[in-house]
């Protein structure tokens, strides 16, 4: 559950990650945020598809729903430490969260019906935060991992 000292900044970005065109084409819905976790999931389809003849997900939205859930993760990092300032401040200072480096680890082929993704902080400081994630399919197999890597500051 959400920090009640900034349960309206997670309401902000709840509705804010539902407007992004990107994550609406992936098909990415937030299941779960706290200060510790976050866990999205989305729907295998036809257009995600990577090898049509083993009907696996594409590499890249793997890699893009990784990194999409490791920048929440990075968000919550920035959250925690803003204690004080408005919304529009706390959300000012998200704005320039940026990705600076990815390393996913491709485990098993993305088969599967649907998928989760998840991710916690490995370290928040004033300028960088380091998010590791996981996918997982339906089976709850592990499909892949990575660590990133973000400007937060």
């Amino acid at each position: 559950m959400a920090h009640k000292d900034h349960a309206d900044v997670y309401r902000v970005v709840h509705d804010l990650f539902s407007k992004i065109p990107f994550n609406q084409l992936l098909g990415l819905e937030i299941e779960d945020m706290s200060d510790e976790h976050a866990r999205l999931r989305f729907a295998m389809r036809d257009d995600l598809v990577g090898n049509y003849t083993r009907n696996i997900l594409h590499g890249g939205v793997i890699s893009a729903t990784l990194d999409v859930t490791s920048g929440l993760m990075a968000f919550v990092g920035v959250a925690k430490r803003i204690r004080s300032g408005s919304l529009a401040e706390k959300m000012e200072r998200f704005s320039r969260l940026g990705t600076i480096d990815m390393r996913v680890d491709y485990l098993r082929p993305g088969a599967g019906e649907y998928f989760v993704a998840s991710a916690r902080v490995i370290r928040s400081g004033n300028r960088i935060a380091v998010i590791y994630a996981e996918l997982h399919n339906d089976s709850d197999e592990l499909v892949a991992s990575s660590t990133c890597t973000y400007l937060v500051g």
